[in-house]
């Protein structure tokens, strides 16, 4: 009795509506030419003949193979599959990827046992599984490993897609790596947020020459050096109300290494120290890739003009693109207030919904100001 066996069947690509249509008018028409190929009477070849037959109560002929296992059995229809349809490199590629684990055991025993006279003889080439598969396929090595990406993460309907031509393997495949990287910042939030819950609120002031911590994001306002003298009662030069440092200074502390491999620097600076600044982002580690502009809005004194603008310099090191890609405007206009150097917490609103996980560390700071940051400086 002739039997259909489920693991055979999902071997055959489905035949499009049109392809079925057409079949079942050839064989109404002329009846089953070829016959039924078996083993062990499951069918290894006419499983859509078959079923036109049963439905149109025709008449079939049928022919057995001998195969020494099931494996081999499925070996046989997959490479019948290839010589005799026309099939996507999708449909390639999943077959040959069912050939998989048998290429795999032909590996194995290509290398051969160690014996005493198997260690005599000449030793086998051991057989590159992908590279035979997607010869097989006559697909490239690369497609054929990003169809088995998809094949174990893509949801059902993105493989239908696939099948019909409604989307390339490209496209399919970018879309598991979205979804991949989502999975991935959703576990890395998570095990941060324990890893932040656990410390308390003295475990946030470092000293940076001393800590074992590693920052993904580093918020910097140096006490940059001006030689300004100006002594007016609230504002005044820098040195008036801090100490400051000199670039030399600056470019020998340990930033590159607390710094992560992959990490960010927000770095802030003032017009005449502007060439002065790339210095010290060469030295500690990192690359200059744009800025912001915050707008201070009321004026203040200048040599050569109305001062009214401080930068922030974003810099990477490694690669470290934001995890939320909303675009903030460049510039920002918030007034300042009276307090030396302070700058709005809006920009660490900004970079905290930017960057949504890894250790973060303000440098210079007065206080902590932030949940969740750290914080170095010599008033704190």
């Amino acid at each position: 009795m002739i039997q259909v066996k489920d693991e055979f069947k999902k071997l055959i690509p489905a035949l499009s509506i049109d392809e079925h249509t057409q079949l079942t008018l050839n064989i109404c028409k002329e009846g089953i030419r070829e016959p039924l190929i078996l083993w062990n009477n499951y069918i290894i070849d006419g499983h859509n003949r078959f079923e036109i037959a049963k439905q149109f109560n025709l008449e079939y002929k049928t022919i057995s193979k001998d195969f020494e296992s099931e494996d081999e059995a499925k070996e046989w229809m997959i490479l019948n599959q290839f010589g005799r349809r026309n099939l996507s490199a999708y449909q390639r590629s999943v077959l040959a990827l069912e050939l998989e684990d048998v290429f795999s055991i032909k590996a194995k025993e290509n290398q051969g046992l160690r014996t005493d006279i198997s260690a005599k003889l000449p030793k086998s080439k051991p057989i590159d599984t992908r590279k035979e598969l997607s010869k097989v396929a006559q697909v490239g090595e690369r497609t054929l490993g990003m169809v088995k990406k998809i094949q174990e993460k893509a949801p059902q309907e993105i493989k239908t897609k696939l099948s019909t031509g409604e989307i390339s393997i490209n496209a399919a495949y970018k879309e598991i790596k979205k979804e991949e990287k989502k999975e991935e910042l959703k576990e890395k939030k998570e095990q941060y947020k324990k890893r932040i819950e656990s410390k308390n609120n003295n475990q946030f002031k470092i000293d940076i020459f001393k800590t074992k911590e590693t920052f993904r994001v580093i918020y910097a306002d140096p006490a940059w050096s001006y030689n300004d003298k100006q002594d007016t009662p609230k504002l005044g030069g820098a040195s008036k109300h801090y100490d400051t440092m000199t670039i030399n200074q600056l470019s020998k502390l340990p930033v590159n290494k607390i710094a992560e491999n992959n990490s960010v620097l927000f770095l802030w600076v003032t017009s005449p120290l502007l060439e002065d600044a790339f210095k010290i982002i060469s030295s500690w580690g990192f690359k200059y890739k744009t800025s912001f502009i915050w707008d201070k809005v009321k004026h203040n004194m200048g040599h050569y003009n109305s001062v009214r603008h401080e930068i922030l310099l974003v810099c990477t090191k490694g690669s470290c693109t934001p995890d939320n890609k909303i675009l903030y405007n460049s510039v920002q206009r918030i007034e300042r207030n009276n307090n030396h150097s302070e700058k709005p917490i809006e920009f660490l609103n900004i970079i905290d919904d930017l960057y949504n996980y890894g250790n973060k560390l303000e440098m210079f700071c007065r206080t902590i100001k932030k949940q969740n940051w750290y914080g170095w400086g010599d008033e704190l």
